[in-house]
């Protein structure tokens, strides 16, 4: 629970089922369903038992805990897991984000709002900009902030001691970090799809906290379709358990969680419809490639940033696409998911991992 009022610290609430009149809160269903220490998260697990080492090492040496980066695709725990990192801890949890700071004035006010030993959390922190970058160098090595007082000739340096703080990052495009600020961190972690064991946890955890009965083969086919992403079958589970409270007694199995959502779209693979057209348009418009990303963008009238971030991560890890220097190509198994035979030319996909996760 909260020990002092700050309009920049973010607390965890009391785990517990959500209430009917909060269940329309996005806000109340993700920090119900967070987990708050490292017993209670699933998967991930040579990255928990190093962190968990790490933070015994800072509470008993009394020293803040070293700068970590987190890296992976969105939604699998970066930020629960700087959360639990402070409530192992026993500090405070600012959270920001990288362009919501777009200046060096926005910085130093929140590095001056930090208390010892604090965590500060900063999401996509590629997207920092160079001067906010490197005024943050200081801070993480020296615990300091420089700035000027005044203006033209008669600007005066001044040197603001920090206290000790612990600088927690999270990216899903690590490449786009500068090696000066890599270089910073104590260590880059880099966060994997869950195994299917784990997501079923997940996925019994989550219906659990929200009071939602399920079996065996409800969570299996939640866990199976969710990609390998804790966020997903959170997030599908809320829609299951819809279907399952008007068309049944509410109690999820595996018959309604499978009809629920092939009507959703979501397909066994985990695939939705942006995702069987990304692959649709691969096989069909460009005979399976090599095509350029700006091409398969133009001919879905979608972002690049969106299918370079959020698709082609998981059809990579599956073995459905394949990066060549020419551009994207369609492997066997993509073209066989979405019912094509595939051209002699079409490489196999090779260890896509697809065993590994369903």
């Amino acid at each position: 629970m909260a020990r002092k009022k700050h309009i920049d610290v973010v607390r965890d609430e009391d785990e517990r089922p959500i209430a009917p009149a909060e269940q329309g809160s996005e806000r109340a269903w993700q920090a119900a369903l967070r987990p708050r220490s490292f017993d209670e998260y699933i998967g991930q697990k040579d990255l928990v038992e190093n962190l968990r080492i790490s933070v015994q090492a800072a509470k008993q040496g009394g020293w803040a805990l070293d700068h970590f980066l987190f890296a992976g695709p969105p939604g699998l725990g970066k930020t629960t897991l700087a959360h639990v990192i402070a409530n192992e801890l026993g500090v405070n949890l600012h959270v920001s984000s990288g362009p919501a700071i777009d200046n060096k004035a926005k910085l130093g006010s929140l590095l001056t709002g930090l208390g010892e030993r604090d965590a500060l959390f900063i999401d996509e922190i590629h997207r920092l900009g160079p001067i906010v970058e490197e005024n943050l160098y200081p801070a993480m090595e020296d615990f300091r902030f420089d700035f000027f007082i005044g203006e033209g000739p008669h600007a005066k340096a001044m040197t603001m001691q920090l206290p000790r703080f612990t600088l927690l990052g999270a990216t899903t495009r690590m490449g786009l970090l500068s090696a000066p600020l890599l270089d910073r961190f104590g260590f880059h972690w880099q966060l994997r799809y869950y195994e299917l064991a784990d997501m079923k946890a997940i996925v019994k955890r989550s219906a659990a906290l929200i009071g939602v009965p399920i079996d065996e083969d409800g969570a299996t086919e939640i866990a199976r379709r969710a990609r390998g992403t804790p966020r997903i079958g959170n997030r599908l589970l809320r829609r299951v358990r819809d279907f399952a409270h008007v068309e049944q007694d509410g109690s999820i199995d595996g018959s309604i969680a499978a009809s629920s959502l092939d009507r959703l779209a979501v397909d066994h693979a985990g695939l939705d419809m942006l995702d069987r057209a990304y692959l649709s348009s691969i096989c069909e418009r460009f005979d399976g490639g090599p095509v350029g990303i700006e091409s398969i963008a133009a001919s879905l009238s979608e972002e690049r940033g969106t299918l370079e971030e959020v698709v082609e991560p998981f059809l990579l890890q599956i073995g459905f696409i394949a990066r060549s220097p020419r551009g994207r190509v369609a492997t066997a198994a993509g073209f066989q998911h979405i019912g094509l035979v595939a051209p002699s030319k079409a490489p196999t996909g090779g260890n896509s991992g697809q065993g590994r996760l369903f």
